[in-house]
């Protein structure tokens, strides 16, 4: 095979791997049915909101980076999930307290909304 041949050949399967990310569903209907409607709405726009739980976070927008328990404070337990770039780059935090999200900051405009 050509060389030529070999990287066209390696250029389609790419392709064809990153476009089947791109429809990939983080959820079944199933999945999010009972969960309030506003929650739903968000989570089928790939948007977050406070209050939301971790999973339906990972509906949302998929694992996040990195997790980082954090201090427990007041009783309340603590976690970090850091969503950055392929490179390491910060762009959103978010806390949760007692398995709700209640802090978002992100670098990334128009990323929260």
């Amino acid at each position: 095979m050509s060389f030529g041949k070999v990287v066209r050949t390696f250029l389609l399967v790419a392709a064809l791997a990153l476009s089947g990310c791109a429809s990939y569903a983080r959820y079944t209907h199933d999945e999010i049915k009972d969960y309030p409607l506003d929650v739903q709405e968000k989570i089928i726009k790939g948007e977050i909101m406070p209050g939301m739980t971790p999973q339906q976070v990972r509906y949302a927008w998929g694992p996040p980076g990195s997790v980082r328990p954090l201090e427990p404070e007041g009783g309340k337990q603590r976690e970090e999930w850091i969503y950055s770039t392929v490179a390491g780059v910060f762009k959103t935090r978010l806390t949760f307290i007692d398995g709700k999200l209640v802090y978002i900051i992100s670098s990334e405009p128009g990323r929260v909304k």
